[in-house]
């Protein structure tokens, strides 16, 4: 799907015992009852593509095939969590896909586990009609950025790194779980100036919304 140097060609299938000893058997059954097929398609690095990064050190892409086109952050995170790699996720099912990642860093304690900061998830969309790019350009920290910036639908900031970024998305996800939250207590309470006083907040976190921009 992404076009990428020959040099950086895995096509490794993984099979899903490998993480047994980082899940609990709960875990075991939800991963095989999600996951049908999991393939290591490339692995990008220094000694793959030649370019290094500071934050993140190698990228492995994983092409997933599902057993049901829905996106379940737990299981991801089990295996993202298990891998001390950044990880750019193809989910494939009933002819759509779905791209996934996942900033992270490393454990203090428990070596060669990862804790993750915040996953972006794309849209579901066809399979016919693949839009994402990997840009190989500077740092291994750029094509990660890049790919994020893609999977939320914004332009390039070169003011921005990361974690303000991540920032960033995790305040629009609070306000609009308020907005969320805002707009079904007016729909249900019927004192009109109970409901004045709702929207008023409403519109503001709404207008909060609009100047949030990368």
């Amino acid at each position: 799907m992404f076009e990428l140097p020959s040099s950086s060609i895995v096509n490794k299938v993984i099979p899903k015992n490998s993480f047994d000893k980082f899940i609990s058997n709960k875990q075991k059954k939800q991963l095989t009852e999600y996951i049908d097929k999991i393939k290591w398609t490339n692995k990008l690095s220094a000694e793959t593509i030649n370019l290094e990064g500071s934050g993140v050190k190698e990228i492995q892409l994983f092409e997933i095939v599902l057993k049901k086109k829905e996106i379940n952050e737990d299981i991801l995170n089990l295996v993202d969590k298990s891998i001390p790699y950044h990880i750019i996720f193809i989910l494939i099912a009933e002819g759509q896909y779905l791209v996934s990642t996942a900033q992270k860093h490393m454990h203090p304690i428990r070596l060669n586990t990862s804790v993750i900061d915040w996953r972006f998830n794309s849209n579901w969309n066809d399979l016919k009609n693949f839009t994402f790019t990997i840009n190989l350009k500077q740092s291994l920290d750029d094509v990660f950025t890049d790919l994020c910036l893609q999977i939320i639908g914004k332009e390039i900031s070169l003011k921005l790194n990361l974690p303000e970024i991540i920032a960033k998305e995790h305040k629009i996800k609070q306000l609009n779980f308020e907005a969320s939250r805002l707009e079904a207590a007016i729909r249900n309470i019927k004192q009109f100036n109970t409901k004045v006083e709702l929207n008023t907040r409403l519109q503001s976190i709404l207008k909060e919304l609009t100047l949030i921009d990368l």
